[in-house]
């Protein structure tokens, strides 16, 4: 038994979902956002809630039933207060600014490296050592900040590099003599 699908989704106020078969959509004040499951699970809207059931007893339909009712938890979740990731820059040189759509990464490199801001995701920058990666979809938000991080790890000697905000590196001790 699926001990997350067996809740019921509440959907946050000042949201409206619509159910077409197995396609759910659901309309909030930051957005519209939609989902659609797999014949395994049976969706059902009663009100502003919205109740996931198994079609059978298969690995995949219980599987498939948390699965769903995660997703359209995040769906209430993301058209209502959205979904953010921060990170921090360390190092010597290293910094990032915004110029329209394009986020310019200073990072050690012998050229600048420009990140085309992909549609449907902010990326804002506040000071030169901080990046901040809002949307409504919470994969697309994860995806982009680590396809930003991805320009410069964290590296373990002196911890320069891209990181999540409040992420720990383990640090290793250098050469001895």
């Amino acid at each position: 038994m699926s001990r997350i699908g067996k809740k019921p989704v509440e959907l946050p106020a000042g949201t409206t979902a619509k159910l077409d078969g197995q396609t759910i959509e659901v309309k909030g004040p930051k957005g519209t956002r939609s989902f659609t499951a797999t014949d395994d699970v049976t969706l059902t809207l009663e009100g502003n809630t919205v109740k996931v059931t198994p079609r059978g007893t298969s690995k995949r339909a219980r599987q498939q039933w948390g699965m769903a009712r995660s997703m359209i938890e995040n769906l209430g979740v993301g058209v209502t207060t959205g979904f953010k990731k921060e990170l921090e820059i360390q190092g010597v040189g290293y910094r990032a600014a915004m110029q329209g759509k394009v986020l310019k990464l200073s990072l050690g490199y012998s050229h600048e490296v420009n990140f085309e801001v992909p549609e449907g995701v902010t990326v804002t920058s506040a000071k030169p050592t901080e990046i901040t990666v809002e949307g409504i979809d919470q994969q697309l938000v994860g995806q982009v900040a680590a396809n930003i991080r991805e320009w410069r790890q964290p590296e373990p000697y002196k911890g320069k590099g891209i990181r999540y905000k409040g992420e720990y590196i383990f640090r290793k001790e250098g050469k001895k003599k």
